[in-house]
């Protein structure tokens, strides 16, 4: 066996990113930006009143002013401020020449174009042009993940579109001769699929476009044609269940069928242990337990950083711990590196707690969803006491 880190690097190492395309804003919601967004232009791109009111000198100030025009935004004032001058204006608006604060209207007193001021301090309620960012600016980097606010800016910057990655594409196929598709009628020795919907969700979240199969059978011949026909359209394949090494575990001899190349087979962990992954020439396959807290515990630890991989995103970013305070104490750790189910929050001064449920059992989905995160307990870790420092994974 080797180490979760070995393995990860491994299957990284064998992963190169999916190519690019270009798409416009209202379609960006979600996917990775492939280029460096610079600005072209400042913003704003003149000084700009934050407040209604009248622009003025503050040298004029206190005083009765004349009021010579208006300038809102979109429309500015087409002559210079001179001595005793003023212009009313509104938020957003350009501030006119010769101007350098704004009198706010509360503070005014207005008779027809005459406007009374109090004294105002040189560039009281004014943006400076580029106040919120210059030409040549970095705005966005690539590798970042488009959320509302990187998309908001990058159309503050006048781009219409973005180069992002494709979204990669994933197959989620599960098997067994005990898994039936959920809205079926079991046979009472049978159970509903859940895995391949969990994790085919997992692969959405992070960016992948994904697709699930109907289940298949235990036997390798089968498992070989559906895999064969899936890296045909996929850039990853990922199969759940079989991958153990009992009588009725076909998914690694299906797959050395195709000429599969795997680079690991068994991994020092727990849960997940029978956790594999190949490829058939370019393309990748990942081998995830049947056991749904194992599946979805190796798919945190290994689908997401692949598919960080795939989008040009760091791999490094997600798997980084924070530490937290254990809620109650958590025995001795065997030789394999473990991840608990856990839920973390925080107390009243910030302090992050993490309680493991006792049960950790790796056929639960029930306690994988109502935990956040993972509790990482390193191999022959000692036994932890309440309110120890330990590190977790957030999900």
């Amino acid at each position: 066996m080797i180490s979760v880190s070995e393995a990860r690097a491994l299957m990284l190492d064998a992963a190169q990113p999916v190519a690019t395309e270009r798409v416009s804003l209202r379609a960006a919601r979600g996917r990775t930006l492939r280029e460096d967004i610079v600005a072209t232009r400042a913003q704003p791109p003149f000084r700009a009143s934050a407040m209604d009111g009248y622009a003025l000198r503050a040298a004029d100030t206190p005083g009765v002013l004349r009021m010579i025009g208006e300038t809102s935004a979109g429309r500015a004032l087409d002559r210079t401020l001179g001595l005793g001058e003023c212009a009313r204006i509104f938020t957003g608006a350009p501030l006119p020449e010769g101007a350098d604060s704004v009198l706010i209207q509360e503070d005014a007193i207005r008779a027809g174009d005459s406007v009374t001021s109090p004294a105002i301090r040189a560039g009281r309620h004014v943006r400076a042009a580029g106040v919120d960012f210059e030409i040549g600016d970095s705005l966005l980097r690539s590798g970042r993940v488009l959320d509302a606010a990187a998309i908001a800016l990058a159309a503050t910057a006048g781009r219409a579109s973005l180069q992002v990655a494709r979204a990669p594409k994933v197959a989620v196929l599960s098997g067994g001769n005990e898994i039936v598709p959920p809205g079926t009628s079991p046979a009472p020795d049978q159970i509903f699929d859940s895995m391949s919907y969990g994790v085919a969700a997992l692969a959405e979240t992070w960016g992948a476009g994904a697709s699930t199969g109907f289940p298949f059978k235990d036997d390798a011949q089968t498992i070989a044609a559906t895999v064969a026909q899936s890296i045909e359209t996929h850039d990853l394949t990922i199969i759940v269940g079989g991958a153990s090494v009992g009588d009725h575990d076909h998914a690694r001899p299906a797959l050395r069928a195709l000429g599969g190349e795997f680079l690991f087979e068994k991994i020092a962990l727990r849960p997940g242990k029978p956790t594999w992954f190949a490829r058939v020439g370019e393309r990748l396959i990942l081998g995830l337990p049947g056991n749904p807290a194992s599946a979805l515990v190796c798919a945190r630890l290994f689908l997401r950083p692949l598919l960080d991989k795939l989008c040009g995103r760091d791999p490094a970013a997600a798997m980084r711990t924070i530490g937290a305070r254990a809620r109650t104490p958590l025995a001795e750790n065997g030789a394999r590196e473990t991840y608990l189910r856990a839920h973390v929050e925080s107390d009243a001064n910030g302090q992050l707690w993490a309680r493991a449920p006792h049960n950790q059992d790796s056929s639960l989905i029930s306690v994988f969803a109502g935990a956040n995160a993972l509790i990482v307990r390193a191999p022959d870790a000692p036994e932890t006491a309440e309110s120890a420092l330990i590190d977790v994974l957030y999900l």
